[in-house]
């Protein structure tokens, strides 16, 4: 017996969007900030689905919660709970955490009793024990660890040797060594410290912050030369008023700002290694702008750098571009550079670079100069002794770099950076050795079980603090390759990957490590040690490399998963970019994990066509591969619990490409579908909360959570008549359910798909009066279909002017339209124009009719003195207040409309509907807003009604 969870029924779908798309500007203690992960889960989304995949839907406990209303106020009960846990700042609220673990602990006492007689009762209804996680696609790890925190043991798999790596780091590494003192000689020697409670991985973390400064020290020690700072001379300052002050002061250099360049296509100056440069501009932040300036002398040329707003700001905007792409002009003569003459100079050899710009820190801020010999020199003194020598893919979708003749990853650092990086990367493992003699001096046992075989003493603990010192190194190849550019407004270096993919950088920017600016070395590994004081109190976790097409669980495990999208990403040719310094640093540490000299890339399940020989090839790779995947976790997951996947559009699909959307999204359903799972629930889950909205009403969120349980056996076949009729009678319940928990209008298409899907695939197949199945595509034309008529439905619950307004709403909007057809109607609608005026929701003059916007209905409204005010004066009322005056002024007026405000938010959701079938975006968003604020707009109200009898009460004492 299986009870229907919470996932399946309703969501809190706002406060989990809202609370994920804030997650993007969080950094301090973030899990990305440990290390970059392409596409990873927000961990409020994460936490949410898992926990509500986990725990009873209210209607599923009738012997509790016997009536729909004790339903509703159990439901609203647990949706609190779910929204104080999706906040970051509850993250480490171990009360709350323990009372959501309380939570699951009572719905799986429920399944134990309930499956008590269950012919492997034993191994899997354990009421002493939860049944463990599994995530086969563990990628950035946000699902494990927030399945950790819940209180389950937590498995991560991944073919990826760099997701394996992350996950081990934040699931199984900090629980080993939890309420551990730091070994680092300072912290022993300062009593205080060492008297002091260590929870967690708090020790761990103290430990990566010292061992991680001490590696910064000794790297500048070794290669700080090649790092100089730039001494302010007179002659800088000559025309540069703002360097006056600076005279013989050296500063820190930030940056040095390069130009990739080329031989001049001109016969006349074919000597000149002219520049590629996409921009002169260095800071637009306005009143401190600054820009490099090209100076021609005869047949050469200098750079220098000048303050202030440019004398043409196009031209110094666009550098020496022509147009988009690989399209420059000779900055001697003028003459174009295209983009095949760059490809065949880079190709042979001939590509350069020539320093533009150097950016210091100056006591007020940036200081940009122009580019000093010496220190250009300095730049290619550098002599790396080693340099990655994996090739790049020739993807020309994603990888940029090769048609340009940059082929290998090596190729992808200048001989200054690969010297950096080498030297930081061998740095990691004398780190690891001074840990080891530290941890020996500091008590730990002289145990030489290596981390990887579960070991937990000197050695161990010396490599777990290497593993998150490698990590940092790691990290910072984002930061200190030839692909990062100067962001002008932000006035900060950009990172190599800013998109999942290697675009060639014409005018990069080489920042110092050893700077206190971005990128630099010191704040990874303090970010490194700021995750790691969040972590440590869960139970135990495991991480591996695994194939998900063929692994094997060792018990039925909870299942939520974030499999691959189709083409969208190449995680295993992106992740080389990392995984060459990884494996440079830790190696030793892991020597399977790093046994290949690139990522595993021939079973990683994506549609890659330069992979697989065409695009035909691919698709059939990923949808058998997918297949194969999915029908192991059908077969291995927990039969209590649906499995949860994640399936997710890229945001710019919204727009101009439906039905390629549309097609990609009934491809994925159709895979899930093939591996006998049925469909329980579609969520839309939104990463990105911005004003998407307002350029395309019907914008899709950029991910969807799919929720599925494994098909019966015997399941039945229907006919499509059966299927149609079954969709109308449960489609407009599952709609009051998801309508009266909150879900916002632009979300309430696709999670009635789910309840749709439920229907379509209980049956064994669906078929149509010639025996044909009905396909996935018919079957979602039939729910949405089913679902615009339950929305219609709906208007029989509006009094007579609402449902002629919404008649007229649909076909001419605010617009007017003639009086003949507006009383045509009325008739209809048993009403009247001259009644509809009297209502005043619409104006009559001279033969033409219109409705009035909300901005244009009286602002001293109320409707105590109106004696003739439908719901669609109700509705519009609150929009305008709310768009006014905000959430207060809409709970004032309904705190005196009683239900009549109920019915209001109703009518929301059906001219929403209305407006993103019409394309009408601007009338939408109003009600979308309306439906989101709702929750906050009642409970402000009804603080003003219990304020407004307490003061009754009080009159009627003094009385």
């Amino acid at each position: 017996m299986t009870r229907k969870k919470l996932i399946e029924v309703a969501l809190p779908l706002e406060a989990i969007n809202t609370a994920s798309a804030r997650e993007k500007s969080i950094r301090h203690g973030h899990p990305s900030t440990l290390h970059l992960w392409w596409a990873r889960r927000p961990l409020a989304s994460a936490r949410a689905v898992i926990f509500a995949q986990m725990v009873d839907d209210p209607s599923a406990c009738p012997e509790e919660f016997p009536t729909e209303e004790a339903q509703a106020r159990e439901r609203e009960r647990l949706f609190r709970l779910i929204e104080k846990l999706v906040q970051w700042e509850n993250t480490t609220d171990e009360a709350l955490w323990e009372e959501a673990r309380q939570e699951i602990r009572k719905s799986w006492r429920r399944a134990c009793q309930d499956n008590a007689h269950h012919p492997r009762a034993q191994e899997l209804f354990n009421p002493k024990e939860l049944p463990a996680f599994h995530d086969p696609f563990a990628g950035g790890g946000a699902l494990p660890l927030e399945a950790q925190r819940l209180g389950l043991k937590a498995y991560a798999s991944d073919l990826n040797p760099v997701a394996v790596l992350i996950n081990k780091a934040m699931i199984e590494i900090p629980p080993r060594f939890a309420g551990r003192p730091p070994v680092n000689p300072e912290a022993r020697g300062e009593k205080a410290l060492m008297e002091r409670e260590w929870k967690g991985a708090q020790g761990l973390a103290e430990d990566v912050r010292y061992y991680g400064k001490w590696m910064r020290d000794e790297a500048e020690r070794r290669i700080g030369h090649l790092y100089p700072k730039v001494k302010i001379t007179p002659e800088m300052a000559q025309n540069r008023p703002d360097l006056k002050p600076l005279v013989g002061q050296e500063l820190t250099v930030i940056a040095w700002i390069w130009a990739r360049t080329v031989r001049s296509p001109n016969p006349a100056f074919a000597h000149v290694e002219v520049p590629l440069a996409s921009t002169f501009m260095l800071s637009t932040k306005p009143g401190k702008e600054a820009y490099v300036e090209p100076v021609i002398e005869g047949d050469t040329y200098r750079f220098t750098v000048k303050v202030g707003k440019p004398k043409d700001p196009e031209a110094a905007k666009r550098g020496t571009k022509l147009a988009r792409g690989a399209n420059f002009r000779c900055l001697m003569s003028g003459m174009p550079i295209t983009g095949d003459y760059i490809k065949a100079e880079g190709r042979a050899g001939r590509m350069g670079a020539r320093l533009m710009a150097i950016v210091a820190e100056g006591p007020k801020g940036r200081v940009y100069l122009p580019p000093v010999p010496e220190h250009e020199e300095i730049a290619r003194q550098a002599q790396p002794t080693w340099k990655p020598e994996t090739a790049l893919p020739d993807d020309p979708r994603n990888f940029w770099t090769v048609q340009y003749g940059l082929t290998t990853y090596g190729d992808l650092f200048t001989p200054r950076q690969l010297v950096a990086l080498t030297t930081f990367a061998d740095l990691v493992g004398e780190a690891m050795e001074k840990v080891r003699q530290d941890a020996l001096a500091a008590g730990l046992p002289d145990d030489d079980t290596p981390l990887r075989e579960g070991g937990t003493g000197a050695r161990a603990y010396a490599e777990a603090v290497g593993m998150y010192l490698g990590f940092a190194v790691d990290k910072g190849a984002n930061y200190w390759s030839s692909l990062c550019s100067w962001h002008s407004g932000r006035e900060t270096v950009t990172s190599t990957f800013g998109r999942q993919a290697l675009p060639m950088v014409w005018d990069f920017t080489e920042a110092n490590p050893f700077s206190e600016s971005s990128g630099n070395l010191l704040s990874g590994f303090k970010q490194a040690a700021k995750l790691l004081e969040s972590l440590g109190h869960q139970l135990k976790g495991y991480s591996f490399q695994g194939d998900a097409q063929v692994q094997n669980f060792s018990h039925a495990k909870v299942v939520s998963t974030d499999p691959p999208y189709y083409d969208n990403i190449g995680y295993a040719d992106l992740s080389d970019f990392f995984y060459v310094w990884l494996r440079r640093s830790l190696r030793s540490v892991f020597p399977d994990l790093f046994a290949t000299v690139a990522v595993p890339k021939a079973e990683e399940l994506v549609a890659t066509p330069y992979r697989h020989g065409s695009k035909e090839k691919a698709e059939q790779f990923f949808l058998e591969g997918m297949t194969k995947a999915l029908s192991r976790l059908a077969e291995q997951a927990h039969p209590a619990f649906p499995v949860t996947i994640y399936y997710a559009f890229k945001q710019s699909e919204g727009e101009g490409n439906g039905e390629a959307r549309r097609t990609g999204w009934e491809t994925f359903l159709e895979a899930v579908i093939r591996t006998g799972f049925s469909i329980t629930g579609t969520w839309p889950m939104r990463t990105e909360y911005t004003g998407n909205l307002k350029k395309n009403v019907a914008a899709l969120a950029s991910s969807i959570v799919l929720v599925c349980r494994k098909r019966p056996e015997n399941a039945p076949a229907a006919t499509r008549r059966e299927f149609l009729s079954a969709l109308k009678e449960e489609l407009p319940k599952a709609l009051r359910l998801l309508q009266a928990g909150n879900i916002a209008p632009v979300d309430l298409a696709q999670a009635a798909i789910g309840p749709g899907m439920a229907v379509y695939t209980r049956y064994s197949r669906v078929l149509d009066a010639e025996g044909n199945p009905v396909t996935v595509r018919e079957a979602l034309a039939l729910i949405n279909q089913v679902l615009d008529e339950a929305l219609a439905e709906q208007e029989g619950d509006f009094d007579p002017d609402t449902r002629w307004a919404l008649a007229w709403f649909e076909q001419f909007g605010f617009g007017e339209g003639e009086f003949g057809v507006a009383e045509t109607l009325s008739k209809a609608k048993n009403t009247s124009v001259a009644g509809l005026v009297e209502a005043g929701i619409l104006e009559s003059v001279r033969g033409r009719v219109r409705l009035f916007r909300p901005q244009e209905l009286p602002a001293d409204w109320d409707p105590a003195l109106d004696a003739r005010f439908p719901h669609w004066e109700v509705l519009h009322q609150l929009i305008r207040r709310l768009e006014e005056g905000g959430e207060q002024a809409a709970a004032e007026l309904v705190a005196s409309l009683g239900s009549q405000a109920d019915t209001a938010r109703e009518l929301a959701y059906r001219l929403y509907t209305i407006c993103e079938r019409k394309k009408r975006a601007e009338e939408a968003l109003s009600y979308n807003a309306l439906v989101q604020s709702w929750p906050e707009i009642v409970r402000l109200a009804g603080e003003k009604n219990k304020g407004d009898v307490a003061q009754a009460g009080l009159f009627a004492v003094e009385e």
